[in-house]
């Protein structure tokens, strides 16, 4: 089923430059990007788009890092999109991130991980809809 997600190449990614190689990347593996953009948030804005964590002891921190800097906000979309992007992607933590995924690739640390992806068809419409209104 085709399907829609959004992906986020994070903070330390753009301050590094990568976005390109992750691009590429998606595309290489059946994703086509539909929508892009490059942003900064807000503060504010960064505490809506995760408030489904906030009940999580990392929260704060996970806010402050998305709107210290530049981010690249992409729908991706293909084949099992959802799934995909989430495989692509790679643990949260790089250090346990199988090889050759972006976050094992290019993650600094389960923090600085470089790329989001919605978790679900439900969540990835909400972040969609979030970014491109």
């Amino acid at each position: 089923m085709i399907e829609k997600t959004l992906s986020i190449i994070k903070p330390d990614a753009v301050e590094r430059n990568l976005e390109d190689k992750i691009k590429s990347f998606f595309e290489e593996n059946n994703l086509k990007i539909s929508n892009i953009k490059k942003v900064k948030i807000s503060k504010e804005e960064a505490f809506e788009f995760y408030k489904v964590h906030q009940t999580k002891p990392f929260y704060n921190d996970l806010c402050n890092y998305l709107s210290s800097g530049p981010i690249v906000v992409m729908v991706l979309e293909g084949e099992n999109a959802v799934l995909k992007n989430r495989e692509l992607m790679g643990a949260t933590d790089p250090k346990n991130a199988a090889e050759g995924t972006l976050r094992k690739k290019y993650g600094l640390s389960i923090d600085k991980n470089s790329v989001h992806g919605s978790d679900s068809i439900d969540n990835g419409k909400t972040e969609i809809n979030f970014f491109f209104k």
